[in-house]
């Protein structure tokens, strides 16, 4: 597992289906669970998680069976991203649910069916809701972006989860988009860490 223990409430804004949505969150967990895990009751199993490791209060908590210890961690200008990477089953966002693309041959960090791409990111400055929010596309759009250049037939696959962080307290930035302070940084992390993470899928 990866743990990010804050030393303070931070703001999240979060697709996780432990502690998703926005709002103030002491911690954030991205758990490896095994190939073809069948659990229903993803935000339960991270409440168990969260016990277990004596997490308390309000956080976030994301599943993946790709090996977390090979996450690429990127830092542009003071915002970070880590990204667990998992290319097992791509799926372009507006296809058909029963027409997903085809697995890749050789996903590189996530072992074989792994198919999930978390990404957990911090920025340290306040941001408005609205540009967490609009930070949180940024991610999205930044990493199909680096899935297109490494060659993944896909804009992400069907379980990706992402969260962004900021400080509770400061003046509030008002936008998070690419070509926003933070949103570009955002986004230029994120394209890098999901970008490392495909290896050397799509290369020539």
């Amino acid at each position: 597992m990866l743990v990010w223990r804050l030393a303070a409430p931070m703001i999240a804004a979060s697709t996780a289906p432990h502690g998703g949505g926005l709002g103030p969150r002491r911690w954030v967990v991205n758990a490896q669970v095994a190939a073809g895990y069948r659990r229903e009751d993803p935000d339960a199993h991270v409440a168990e998680l969260a016990k277990w490791l004596g997490l308390g209060g309000p956080g976030v908590g994301m599943l993946t069976a790709v090996d977390v210890r090979a996450a690429r961690h990127r830092d542009v200008d003071g915002a970070r991203v880590v990204a667990s990477v998992g290319l097992g089953h791509p799926t372009w966002a507006a296809s058909p649910a029963a027409a997903p693309a085809a697995p890749t041959a050789e996903p590189s960090t996530a072992g074989v069916g792994a198919g999930t791409i978390n990404v957990v990111a911090l920025v340290p400055e306040r941001l408005s809701d609205a540009a967490l929010l609009n930070a949180l596309t940024t991610v999205a759009e930044a990493k199909a972006q680096a899935l297109l250049e490494a060659g993944v037939p896909g804009t992400g696959t069907a379980s990706d989860a992402s969260c962004i962080l900021c400080p509770t307290e400061g003046p509030a930035h008002a936008f998070g988009g690419p070509r926003s302070k933070w949103g570009d940084r955002l986004a230029r992390a994120a394209h890098a860490a999901v970008r490392a993470g495909c290896g050397p899928v799509g290369a020539p």
